[in-house]
């Protein structure tokens, strides 16, 4: 009669202990249903980092390089460093199994200071007597869309002035801002990218220019050789990023856009009340981008074009431009909201 007694209870014990249990599952299962997915957006704007930003930057703009003129051994080993950082990144080539499109570009032999230009009908006539030869570089990679027919491209230049031993006290020409504080935008973009884990609905072109100091070289022999320059809809630029140029508004920045395209204008305020960013823009936008830096080559092939700067400065084109009067924070919040932009371009 005891055991009896003891199966019984034994099985009400069970009983007891499914309905705790399923009673248990039921209570957390509404906790389970609030968690918010994180969306790929939110994985890779968890990459971009202040750390980054000044590994790139300090290396691009310290005394080491020279000044990375374009055509010049210095300019080669900047280069040589992006290809590094996209292998280590386990980035795509946008040609081939090479980061690297070598151009040339040509200028009159008796002006140092004088454009070069890489256009055949330039070229022609800059042939006809003693001319330069500048050996130069784009660096490309790229995401594969699964739309191949659209694509958007993101770049900045990586060249600078170089240096000049005649100048007293500083020769070097570091150009922390202009424009290593845009090369390591796209370098921090092209990582927050492939962190997302998804493939995005437009190819994507991740392109850091070489010659712009020159005559805008690099962006303009990309958008003259490209084949599918037509399928590229639209194109961000990243030139000087680090500076504060507006006294009293330390996280200011302009963003510029083709008129026709204010739907920037309306993600880029989204993206900073929804993500906190500490950033205060002004909104410009433009029927004419034909002057200025990369996003002419663009605009002038039929490209919707963003365009990020905090503006000119005193140390502009001068010695002084070096790492250590960046604005990091600023700079990377700018780096942040590029990313969430560009995002939206490559998958709307």
């Amino acid at each position: 009669m005891q055991v009896v007694v003891e199966c019984h209870l034994l099985v009400i014990i069970m009983k007891k202990l499914f309905l705790l249990i399923a009673l248990f599952v039921v209570a957390i299962m509404p906790v389970e249903a609030k968690k918010e997915k994180v969306k790929p957006e939110q994985k890779g704007l968890a990459t971009i980092n202040i750390a980054k930003a000044k590994a790139h930057v300090e290396f691009l703009a310290s005394d080491v390089l020279k000044g990375r003129e374009a055509g010049t051994e210095w300019g080669h080993i900047a280069g040589e460093y992006l290809v590094a950082v996209l292998k280590q990144m386990g980035a795509t080539p946008l040609f081939g199994n090479s980061f690297v499109q070598p151009f040339k570009g040509y200028s009159l032999y008796y002006s140092k200071a004088s454009g070069y230009t890489v256009v055949p009908e330039g070229i022609e006539q800059i042939k006809k007597g003693p001319y330069r030869v500048a050996n130069m570089r784009n660096i490309l990679a790229k995401i594969e869309g699964k739309n191949p027919e659209e694509i958007v491209v993101v770049g900045a230049h990586y060249d600078h002035l170089g240096y000049d031993p005649m100048l007293a006290d500083d020769s070097i020409y570091n150009g922390a801002d202009d424009n290593a504080s845009g090369v390591q935008a796209v370098l921090q973009i092209l990582q927050a990218f492939l962190a997302t884990g998804q493939q995005p609905e437009k190819t994507v072109i991740f392109a850091l220019w070489d010659g712009e100091e020159k005559g805008l070289c690099g962006s303009k022999y990309f958008v003259n050789n490209f084949a599918d320059i037509k399928k590229v809809k639209g194109y961000m630029n990243f030139d000087m990023i680090g500076r504060d140029c507006v006294e009293d508004r330390k996280n200011h920045f302009n963003f510029m856009y083709t008129a026709k395209d204010s739907v920037y204008a309306e993600w880029l305020k989204n993206d900073i009340k929804q993500y906190s960013l500490a950033l205060d823009p002004s909104y410009n936008s433009s029927d004419d981008f034909s002057r200025g830096s990369d996003q002419v080559s663009f605009f002038n092939a039929g490209a919707s074009i963003v365009w990020y700067q905090t503006g000119s400065h005193s140390d502009y084109h001068k010695p002084s431009d070096e790492s250590h009067r960046i604005n990091w924070d600023k700079m990377v919040e700018i780096t942040k909201s590029a990313f969430l932009c560009l995002w939206k371009m490559a998958n709307l």
